[in-house]
């Protein structure tokens, strides 16, 4: 087994990213490995966005976090909680488009040897349907890729803009 040199995270904003965000700054602190956050988000406007959620019911960003002022909120505090691990990060990303997609390409542009994201319990038929941006990633990637669970299964929410996010 070897070290691991670069290792990628998601965030998205919610109350499993800390957890999340702390595991892959052990990692990349432990192998002294390059950190990088990868923050996908939304363009979807709010009325799209409604008739989104109408249609699949419950959470429709599946991951995303809706609006960039939003992933920029999500990015601060990643970078924070890898700071108080002692990682280093090399690349604080902020990315419009699907989460799945951002993270597959940022390991293989930046070569990595494993993606870090949580995923919390499945909770509606339309996750259930469609998939996860977990599932996505452990299907398409070509690294490892560390899930991290939440330590309780209840609800968790992901902040739909910069006023709702929890810092």
């Amino acid at each position: 087994m070897t070290d691991y040199r670069v290792v990628i995270v998601g965030t998205d904003g919610s109350a499993l990213a800390d957890p999340t965000i702390a595991r892959a700054a052990w990692l990349a602190r432990n192998d002294d490995a390059d950190l990088v956050i990868v923050c996908a988000y939304s363009g979807l406007s709010r009325r799209a966005e409604a008739r989104n959620v109408a249609t699949l019911g419950g959470d429709g960003t599946g991951g995303e976090v809706l609006g960039r002022a939003a992933a920029g909120v999500a990015i601060t505090r990643a970078v924070a909680v890898a700071a108080e691990q002692g990682a280093t990060v090399s690349a604080a990303l902020l990315m419009e488009g699907d989460a799945a997609a951002a993270l597959i390409e940022t390991a293989r542009n930046r070569t990595a040897e494993v993606i870090v994201l949580g995923a919390h319990y499945n909770r509606s038929l339309a996750e259930r349907l469609l998939g996860t941006v977990a599932t996505e990633v452990v299907k398409r990637a070509n690294c490892d890729v560390l899930i991290v669970r939440p330590l309780d299964p209840g609800e968790i929410q992901v902040p739909e803009d910069a006023a709702e996010a929890d810092i």
